[in-house]
């Protein structure tokens, strides 16, 4: 009875980690330029970012939530996630310290 129960465990475990292991690949390196608590943006001088396609530069994104910018200051190294929310507006939903 016990193997029932354990598979769909074992089997949810394993999807979190893939996908964990999977966001971790795609954050993209980069360093805080400035930040802009007030109109909740991030000034970033970034890598390539590969699901934007988007070559290295310096650039401006929005943030998906304002508590990002708590994390970071100016001069960091990061490790960020930024997505295409249509119109051209490109924002940052996820932010670490580059280890």
């Amino acid at each position: 009875m016990a193997r029932k129960f354990l598979f769909p465990a074992i089997t949810a475990v394993a999807a979190a980690a893939l996908a964990f292991t999977s966001f971790a690949a795609d954050l993209t390196s980069g360093e805080v330029r400035k930040v802009d608590k007030t109109n909740k943006k991030i000034t970033l001088k970034h890598e390539h970012i590969k699901n934007l396609d988007m070559p290295p530069m310096t650039m401006v994104f929005g943030v998906k939530d304002a508590k990002l910018l708590d994390k970071v200051k100016n001069g960091d190294k990061v490790r960020f996630a930024a997505v295409d929310e249509g119109g051209g507006k490109l924002v940052v939903t996820a932010i670490e310290a580059a280890k």
